[in-house]
């Protein structure tokens, strides 16, 4: 799930919104949060760990992320109105199965008996509407992870979130396309860490049996061939399915949201050393959270998405091979690392890896909002369902402490920095995926239970100005550079960027794929220079104008933009429009906008904008 925001990034975006307004948006009252994907560019880290996983760091995408974000909340502020919030919450059926429900087990069986389930079904979903009752958008919190497009996919996909948010903004914003109009809906991540959206469960992709064991292997293939399937015929269609449930039950939820949120607003923030946080049990018992480490299991990957090297979840004891390996790298971990981990055998000991940066936060953001009787808890991770459910509660018994008894805790996960999984206690001593990847040790989830809990005391009894800041983060000056050269593109002898290398055919029938192929140039130029909104358009004749209206952009979800890279800088970009049947029968064509890296002897190199049309094509119904 490495798809949150490190606090250079957290950091950057506060600097530049406090030059522009002052101390109205601070540390305390903003909360960057992933809507979460597995299927969007990488490089944007700052820790090594993850530097290493998307082959170095890349400013510009960096750069652009972060202006990005700026830009959204400055799109917010300029339409600040005065108007409602409504609170609404109801199950969402079929779209969530554990996957790992024997870890779910070691659980104690009188805290199970107490819940229906071994995921949290209900979705809560705020509604907000001007003074008028004009609609002006969603934010719906939902615990399922957004891996319904699996590790072969190569393209940049928000998955079954990202397409429900699509659904919910195309029927909002009539007659805009997808990312434009004033309707906001976002669907946020909650305690995801043990949900899977394959429905269909863990099978061996050779025999066909269930491998929904506690080390998710098969007899033939090991964990690499027992993969989760969604309910599609394949893995888009599997994303429109159950994307389109929770957006369906989200516009249910929000056609009868009624109980109006009422009340003041109250914000709290800390920076905590997590890898030396005392944790008292009880009255008389303490514990300590541990420098990060990384179990075997984490290299195993999960029934999402196996990793690529030999290792199974769910192991509790370390090989010699790896173990040697990794001292002969990296050095050995210490006696106190190891014990503190017990029973997670430690691949990769990341807390006392510091070259040529920390390899993982110690330093991590616990942060709380309240908007009346709501309680938003910002957690810089992916809590497992019973974590959730046990944070929540301990959340809302401390509000109730203080005479606020009916506070609703909602759990918005992966905000602000990325710490990887959160397990309970007992979750950890099984030793699957997450409980691998908790990187704090046993003690982690108690150690949320207790801050998060110092922040609800400190907001209830209106303290906050009390709570310490904590100790500030580390601001990274030289990262790893991209290990991704930057390389000058060429177009092939005689041709130029844009040209169309195999044409458009003259008439397609609706539900066939539409295809143009142009001579490319690297997508991430233009990240670099914007001069493009997209990547590409369909665009449809309009005769009584002469004009030629834009129908689809790269965001929707008919249209797939593919680059396949050559040698030498050479290269090729496929434009593909799935002609849906909803389709209006005329006359179309597909535009490519990209932008090419060029550089003469001697000189910088400059980014230079082109675009190209395909030759207009007919599209017919039958």
């Amino acid at each position: 799930g490495a798809s949150a925001k490190t606090f250079e990034w957290r950091s950057n975006v506060l600097n530049r919104l406090q030059s522009k307004y002052g101390s109205l948006y601070r540390q305390d009252n903003v909360i960057l949060s992933g809507t979460h994907t597995h299927s969007g560019p990488g490089g944007y880290f700052q820790y090594t760990v993850f530097v290493i996983a998307s082959e170095g760091f890349s400013n510009r995408t960096f750069e652009y992320m972060v202006t990005g974000i700026v830009k959204s909340i400055e799109m917010a502020h300029k339409n600040m109105k005065p108007g409602k919030i409504f609170i609404n919450k109801g199950n969402v059926e079929g779209v969530q199965i554990n996957r790992s429900p024997s870890s779910y087990l070691w659980n104690p069986p009188s805290e199970r008996a107490r819940y229906s389930s071994n995921t949290d079904k209900e979705m809560i979903i705020l509604k907000m509407v001007d003074l008028n009752g004009v609609d002006l958008g969603l934010i719906s919190w939902f615990a399922i992870h957004p891996v319904s497009m699996n590790n072969t996919n190569h393209l940049v996909n928000s998955d079954n979130m990202g397409y429900a948010s699509y659904l919910f903004e195309q029927e909002k914003n009539k007659g805009y396309l997808p990312g434009q109009g004033p309707y906001v809906a976002a669907f946020a991540s909650s305690n995801l860490g043990d949900v899977s959206p394959n429905i269909l469960g863990p099978h061996c992709v050779n025999t066909g049996d269930s491998c929904d064991n506690a080390n998710s292997s098969c007899p033939i293939g090991g964990s690499s061939t027992c993969i989760a399937m969604g309910p599609g015929h394949d893995m888009f269609n599997s994303t429109q399915i159950i994307g389109g449930i929770i957006y369906q039950r989200a516009k249910e939820l929000y056609a009868s949201a009624s109980q109006e949120l009422t009340g003041p607003l109250a914000a709290a923030h800390q920076w905590v050393n997590m890898s030396n946080v005392t944790v008292w049990l009880n009255s008389t018992h303490t514990a300590q959270t541990c420098k990060p480490a990384l179990g075997y299991s984490f290299a195993a990957g999960t029934i999402d998405g196996f990793g690529s090297l030999n290792f199974t979840q769910g192991t509790t004891v370390g090989d010699p091979f790896w173990d040697t390996l990794r001292d002969q790298l990296l050095g050995k971990p210490s006696e106190e690392i190891k014990r503190c981990h017990k029973p997670k055998p430690i691949l990769l000991h990341t807390g006392e890896l510091t070259k040529p940066h920390p390899w993982h936060p110690d330093i991590v953001d616990v942060q709380m909002i309240t908007v009346g009787s709501l309680a938003i808890i910002a957690i810089p991770g992916e809590f497992t369902t019973m974590s959730g459910r046990r944070l929540r509660e301990a959340v809302q018994a401390e509000f109730a402490t203080y005479g606020m008894q009916n506070t609703t805790a909602v759990i918005s996960g992966l905000c602000n920095v990325y710490t990887h999984y959160i397990t309970t206690f007992e979750e950890y001593q099984a030793q699957r995926y997450e409980a691998a990847s908790t990187i704090y040790g046993p003690h982690t989830l108690s150690a949320y239970i207790q801050l998060f809990r110092a922040l609800a005391k400190a907001i209830a009894t209106d303290t906050v100005a009390n709570l310490s800041r904590g100790p500030e983060p580390p601001y990274f000056k030289q990262l790893i550079a991209s290990l991704i050269p930057n390389i000058v593109d060429r177009a092939p002898l005689g041709r130029n960027f844009g040209d169309v290398l195999q044409p458009a055919k003259p008439t397609y029938r609706v539900g066939e794929v539409a295809e143009v192929i142009f001579v490319g140039a690297n997508p991430k130029n233009s990240a670099e220079n914007q001069t493009h909104q997209t990547f590409l358009t369909v665009e449809k004749y309009e005769a009584t104008s002469a004009t030629w209206r834009i129908v689809h952009n790269d965001a929707s979800w008919e249209t797939r933009f593919y680059w396949h890279k050559g040698l030498l800088g050479h290269s090729n970009a496929t434009i593909q429009w799935h002609i849906p049947g909803t389709a209006q029968p005329g006359i179309y064509r597909m535009r490519y906008f990209g932008h090419h890296r060029k550089q003469d002897f001697l000189k910088p190199a400059v980014i230079l904008p082109f675009e190209s049309t395909s030759s207009a094509f007919e599209v017919v119904t039958s």
